[in-house]
Formats: C-alpha cells, sequence, structure tokens
C-alpha cells in the first residue's frame, strides 16, 4: 500500500530533494561567476578563481553522505524576547549551509548557535526546544526518522536507536565525520574558543580525535578570516593515520586544512639512520635545547680589535670596548641569533653617525645603511658574531666528543653523552645518516637563528608518543596561536612517552591549557574494552577505565590456535560480517601472515589503502595500529605484541592498542600463552 502524501517521511524526503536542488544552484551560480571585469591584475584573478574553485569543491554534493541529519522545532524563535510569545521556528541541521534562490535557509550548519541544542538540550534542560529530530539513512536516503519531545514532561527520556544505530554503521573506507552523533561533552570540548589550548585525555573509542577534527572545523566557522591568514595544521603520528581521517574535513567542506607528520614538520635533512632507545630518548630531552643554546652562542666571541670605516678623506674608528658594548646588550636581549646578527652591522653603523653628528656633519638613514655595508664592517660582524649552519652545529655536537662536552657540562650525564655520539662520526651534512630525532634537534637549533612560523591553530593527535624535543618543535607552530592537544596516556608505545599531560604542555609552550578527560566510549563494545582494561592498572594505573556506552555488547573470543591458517580461518569468519576487518600482528610476524593469506586467495590491503567491497581485510603491524579501527578485529598472538617491544611496559602499552581497534568484534589467536596480566 502507497504511503500518503502527507505522510511525515514523504514530507523530509521532499524537503531532502528540494534541499539537495538548492544546493546545486548554488553551486551553479558560482560556477556562471565572471570574475573578467572585477580583478585589477593576473594576481588578484589567480587569488579569486582560486578561491571560486574552492567554494565550488566546499558546495559538492555527496551522494552518500546526508545532506542534513537532525531537525530542531523551537518553542520559540531563537533570540526572541519569550514573554513576547514569537510562534517557534524549525531548522534542519545538516552539514552545511544550503539556502533557496530568496536566501531563507533551508539546512543550518552544525556549527551554528541556533544547532548547538542538537547537541545539547535533554529533558533536563531542553534549551526551548519542543522536538528534536534524528534521521535514519540508507545509502543517501531517508528511511526512518525518530523523535524526542523534550519540552513535553509526559515523555520519559531514553536512548536513542537511530544514534546507537549510527554509532555501531559498520564501515568501509576511510574515517567518517561523526556530526550526527556528537554527544554533550563532545560538544563542550568542540565549541571551546580559539584563544585556549584544550588537551583531550581519551580512552579507547572515545571520540578524541573525531572531537578534534570537529574543533578545526568549528573554528573554521567561527573565526574564517582570521585562520584564512594564519593557517591551520593536523599533526598525526603517520601518513597512513593521516590518510585515513582526511577525508573527514572535506565531508564537512573544511578544504584548506593542511596535514603533516612530526617527521614532516623538522624534514630539514634526509633521514638514513635510526636511534637506539637509550639514544632517542637523550635525544628527545628537553636538556638538549640548552645544549644546543650554549654551543650555538659560543660562536659569539668579543671583539679585541676596533672597527675603522673609511669614507672618502675621514676614517670613523669605533673602539673595541664600545663594539663589546654592542654585543653583550644583543646577547642580553635574548632575541634570536641570526636576527642579532643581522642588527650588529646597524648597531655599529649608528655608533659611526653618531660621530659623524658630533663632528658637524648630517648624514641620514642611507649613510648609516652604506656604513652598515662596509667591507670593514662585514668583516667585524663576521668574526665577532659568525653566520651559524643548524644542520653543522648538530653534525658537530654528535661528532665531536670535545665539543659536546663542553657544551652539556653539568647538563647531561657522561653516559649520555656517550650514548647520543655516533659511533663513526659523518665527513658533511649531506653524508650524515640523521635519525628522525637528530632532525628534532636540527628544527631546534633553526629555531634558535630564526623564528619558526607560528600557526592560527595546530590539532596534535597521538601526542602521548612525543618526546619533549618533538612536543618543542610544535609548539613552536603556535607559538601566537591555539592546539588542541589529544592523546591517552595508556597508549603511549615509545620510550620517551608522556607521563603526564601537564609536563607535555610545559613542553608545547601552553602550560595553562585545559585538560579534558573523555571516558564514556562509543566505539568499542563493552566486552572488549572490559578484556583490554585489565592491563590498565600495569600501564596507566592513574587513568579512569573507558566504560562503553553501547547497548550491543559486541563479539568476543580467545581463541586457541595452532598455526597461520587457522589465523586466516579466523579472518575469513570475520569477513561474513558487513564491514571491514583487520588483522593485526607483530611486526615480525606480518610476512608469514601475508603469506598464508595469500596462499588462502584472501586478499588484504596495508594500513592507510583504502578498502573496498571486494577487499575488506587490512593486514596491519602493531607499530601502525593507532589511530585506527576496524568493524571486526582478530589479534594475532599478543605476547609476540609484547615481545616486539624494548620493554614490558611499552610492549603492554602496544597490546592494548591493538585489542581496542574494533568497533563491533575481536577474535584474539594465539598459540603461546597469553601476557599474564590478561589472565586477571
Amino acid at each position: 500500500m502507497s504511503r500518503p502524501v502527507d505522510d511525515p517521511l514523504s514530507r523530509e524526503r521532499s524537503h531532502l530533494s528540494a534541499s539537495r536542488s538548492a544546493l546545486r544552484a548554488m553551486r551553479e551560480d558560482v560556477e556562471a561567476l565572471d570574475i573578467s571585469d572585477v580583478t585589477a591584475n593576473w594576481v588578484n584573478a589567480e587569488v579569486l578563481a582560486r578561491q571560486i574553485e574552492e567554494r565550488i569543491k566546499a558546495l559538492a554534493d555527496l551522494s552518500d553522505t546526508p545532506l542534513f541529519f537532525g531537525r530542531l522545532d523551537y518553542l520559540h524563535a531563537p533570540g526572541s524576547d519569550l514573554a513576547e510569545g514569537a510562534e517557534g521556528e524549525r531548522f534542519y541541521i545538516g552539514r552545511r549551509h544550503v539556502h533557496d534562490h530568496d536566501g531563507d535557509p533551508m539546512v543550518i550548519d552544525w556549527r551554528a548557535p541556533v544547532s548547538q541544542p542538537f547537541y545539547r538540550a535533554s529533558k533536563k534542560d531542553p534549551l526551548d526546544v519542543a522536538l528534536r529530530r534524528r534521521f535514519g539513512y540508507t545509502r543517501g536516503d531517508i528511511t526512518a526518522y525518530e523523535d524526542e519531545h523534550l519540552s513535553d514532561p509526559s515523555e520519559a527520556a531514553r536512548t536513542s536507536k537511530l544514534l546507537q544505530q549510527e554509532i555501531e554503521r559498520p564501515r568501509v573506507g576511510p574515517m567518517r565525520d561523526i556530526v550526527a552523533t556528537i554527544q554533550p561533552e563532545q560538544d563542550e570540548i568542540v565549541r571551546s574558543g580559539l584563544s585556549g589550548t584544550v588537551c583531550v585525555q581519551g580512552g579507547p573509542g572515545t571520540g578524541k580525535t573525531a572531537v578534534g577534527l570537529h574543533r578545526v572545523a568549528y573554528l573554521l566557522y567561527a573565526h574564517r578570516e582570521r585562520l584564512a591568514r594564519t593557517g591551520t595544521l593536523v599533526i598525526g603520528p603517520n601518513r597512513s593515520f593521516l590518510h585515513y581521517i582526511e577525508q573527514v574535513l572535506p565531508a564537512l567542506g573544511e578544504l584548506t586544512v593542511q596535514q603533516a607528520t612530526v617527521d614532516d614538520l623538522v624534514a630539514h635533512v634526509g633521514i638514513k639512520g635510526t636511534d637506539d632507545a637509550t639514544a632517542a630518548v637523550v635525544k628527545g630531552d628537553a636538556r638538549l635545547a640548552r645544549v644546543l643554546r650554549r654551543a650555538l652562542y659560543a660562536h659569539v666571541t668579543m671583539p679585541t680589535e676596533p672597527v675603522v670605516v673609511v669614507r672618502g678623506s675621514r676614517r670613523w674608528r669605533v673602539p673595541a670596548y664600545e663594539l663589546e658594548e654592542l654585543v653583550r646588550e644583543l646577547l642580553d636581549r635574548d632575541i634570536r641569533y641570526g636576527a642579532a646578527r643581522e642588527a650588529l652591522p646597524q648597531r655599529i653603523a649608528h655608533a659611526v653617525l653618531v660621530q659623524m653628528e658630533r663632528s658637524g656633519e648630517a648624514p641620514d638613514d642611507r649613510v648609516q645603511d652604506a656604513v652598515a655595508r662596509n667591507s670593514a664592517v662585514k668583516a667585524a660582524v663576521k668574526a665577532v658574531w659568525p653566520a651559524v649552519d643548524p644542520a653543522k652545529l648538530v653534525l658537530r655536537l654528535l661528532s665531536d666528543p670535545e665539543f659536546l662536552a663542553v657544551h652539556a657540562e653539568g647538563i647531561l650525564g657522561e653516559d649520555e653523552q656517550k650514548a647520543i655520539l655516533w659511533a663513526k662520526p659523518a665527513r658533511s651534512v649531506r653524508s650524515a645518516k640523521w635519525s628522525p630525532a637528530d632532525a628534532v634537534l636540527i628544527d631546534e637549533a633553526t629555531d634558535l637563528i630564526q623564528r619558526t612560523h607560528s600557526l592560527g591553530h595546530v590539532v596534535l593527535d597521538e601526542a602521548q608518543d612525543l618526546s619533549p624535543m618533538q612536543y618543542r618543535a610544535v609548539g613552536r607552530r603556535c607559538t601566537t596561536g591555539s592546539a588542541t592537544v589529544l592523546g591517552d596516556l595508556a597508549q603511549g608505545t615509545t620510550p620517551w612517552a608522556t607521563r603526564s599531560w601537564q609536563e607535555a604542555l610545559t613542553h608545547l609552550g601552553k602550560p595553562d591549557a585545559l585538560v579534558e578527560e573523555l571516558t564514556a566510549g562509543f566505539r568499542v563494545p563493552t566486552d572488549v574494552i572490559t578484556y583490554a582494561s585489565r592491563l590498565l592498572p600495569h600501564i596507566a594505573p592513574g587513568l579512569t577505565p573507558v566504560v562503553s556506552i553501547r547497548e550491543n555488547p559486541g563479539q568476543f573470543e580467545v581463541r586457541p590456535v595452532s598455526g597461520p591458517k587457522d589465523v586466516v580461518e579466523a579472518c575469513r569468519e570475520l569477513l561474513r560480517h558487513e564491514g571491514s576487518t583487520g588483522l593485526i600482528a607483530a611486526d615480525a610476524r606480518v610476512p608469514e601472515l601475508a603469506e598464508a593469506l595469500e596462499q588462502a586467495g584472501i586478499p588484504y590491503l596495508g594500513p592507510g589503502e583504502e578498502t573496498t567491497v571486494d577487499t575488506r581485510l587490512t593486514l596491519v603491524p602493531a607499530s601502525l595500529a593507532k589511530g585506527l579501527e576496524y568493524d571486526y578485529v582478530a589479534l594475532d598472538e599478543p605476547q609476540a605484541v609484547v615481545d616486539g617491544e624494548p620493554d614490558e611496559r611499552t610492549g603492554l602499552r602496544r597490546l592494548y592498542v591493538t585489542l581496542t581497534r574494533a568497533v563491533s568484534g575481536l577474535t584474539v589467536t594465539h598459540t603461546a600463552p597469553l601476557p599474564p596480566q590478561l589472565l586477571a
């Protein structure tokens, strides 16, 4: 039997169709713009053309992405005086603003103030909302809706079935946005102001990554002009992770946010080498910043000879003691080494001009600039305050035991100095086998010489794995801006992993940042997170365990197996379910499992490669699992994951990460005994 025309679902589908048409018209209007008569030159034309191109991309209608996901019916007109009794208004809440040909809104951007009650309103505090409606979609078409009458005291509060379904919906491909499922505690962080830095401690499945990305989208909405000038950046732990999250912001209409790893930020030299754990810990220690500063400013020497400037028939002499005063003054000002070096010839030239004026001459700025470029002045500056190449400075520290000992005295112990010295000193910057930690040291030295450009806002994800020196490198990128720091202390899997957020934020240069903790688990099922939380007393005893709010406990099994063929069979069983599957294993076991999958004829991908309907299995080394999620996970040999790390605590943290990548089900396979910490 066909539905009547006035059926609510039919009306909502009609509004969706009309909204899509309106969005298409908005896009066509932009595409039809003629800028030939409004640009003064080719530079302006290029800039405007690029802006129009970005606007066209932002107005794309993604067929499988719902244009709106909710509706708010207000009791009164938002912003009106309640005493006036204004008639309530209806707003459809979606990923972007859509208006009709008259300019009237058909869909309201989720970031707009009028949309906020969709996430914050409750039976206890309805925020003047009479009705909140959520929509269920199948491949972009509305198939269901669910109403909450928030201002009706006779209707009891209840859990949204559609909300649960959206959270648990199987996923294939990259990470999705969560605009339809943002919870009140998440929304509070998302809408926090641009001026403050926020640190989010969140266990597995609490949505901290999504919160950070949606905060960027919100800040770009609320402070677009400012951030367009200063820039925004998302920093992730590795390329696989960045590829996984790269579609979230474009789906929300934001196309200008840059993404990078910390290694990308400090890529002053090519990375050819690695450090052992001991060397990496020392190189990552914030004390190295003091060693570098000492080594750099040791190049400054006090003048012992005067500077004599010859102009025409006159000779102007600046005595050594006066030059020393100029040098000491610049040192006392604590400005960048390079900036001080550039200022010194002007200071010397000014001293000469003072003598000229005393003798009755009237020199101007052109004369001062000419004196500053005088060969005698240049020679004096070169001798007193020489140019320093940051890579060569670090090269010498790591290659020359005596040079390191002098500048690390009282800062690093002898054993620490030995740990970071190269066994075979490199002959040049180009031939050196630089490690990732060395590149961070070069970045520190570079900033001591010339200030690093600061952005308006930086999001730092999986921050718990950064060393103090890496925090400093990130902090340099937001000295005049703010940051969103995301992480979980329990998932720190480097020997230098963060011990406390206060310590990390101090190294970042944001000691007054607000620290928020998310403990409600939306992604990881109850049985899975309960099992993984057995490790918390051993890896992060002070943290609050995540409590899953999922009604579905999830599929969970610990299965003894006899070899790789049984692991492959476990994967085959998981692939019978809808959605993505990840096979996670210790790095050393990945080749053996890859061969077993190939022999079984099961296609698989590497982390970061996009899953498809035909290829839904990803083979993931444990070292790259952090931040990734799959509907179903087969975790191979937990003890091998632990043994693959330098120490047991780091290994147990790596195991905690791998145990918490599943959204719907987890199968743990093992031939060796399980780690005793899991047997509690």
